[in-house]
């Protein structure tokens, strides 16, 4: 399916441009109409995948973070997060909740709480080569739109 419309933004790994992804993504899914849950939806899930961008893709220094994002007509978001950090030794243990290589003020919660607020979620990642998350969410149609 061909998206509707996209954007592509790449940005610094530092903790302030969290924020600034978050916004963007919001700002960008607002032209499916969204409601307030479904657009706080999307902003945790980018807040989680960028952040894991910053703590763990590129722990001791600063790297690029890209985020695209496309709208289909199906009226669904998706949203990809790419790192070129340090890549994960084993994804599937990554995705199991509390898991995490980031220390003890991080809560191992980043994938499944990703995976409980998208339809989908796809995470692959080479060592050293780094890591791409890819998210979708179907956006409720509303009444009379």
């Amino acid at each position: 399916m061909k998206p509707t419309n996209e954007v592509k933004l790449t940005f610094l790994s530092r903790s302030a441009n969290e924020g600034f992804a978050r916004t963007a993504a919001a700002c960008f899914a607002a032209q499916l109409d969204p409601t307030l849950d479904e657009v706080n939806d999307v902003k945790t899930a980018v807040s989680e995948a960028v952040t894991n961008c910053i703590v763990h893709a590129y722990p001791d220094k600063l790297g690029q973070v890209t985020l695209r994002l496309r709208l289909f007509e199906d009226n669904s978001l998706e949203i990809v997060v790419k790192d070129t950090g340090v890549g994960i030794p084993d994804v599937e243990k990554a995705r199991k909740p509390l898991f995490t290589t980031g220390g003890e003020d991080r809560s191992g919660m980043g994938f499944t709480i990703m995976e409980s607020f998208m339809d989908t979620l796809k995470v692959k990642s080479v060592l050293g080569k780094g890591t791409t998350v890819t998210m979708r969410r179907r956006i409720s149609r509303r009444l009379g739109a």
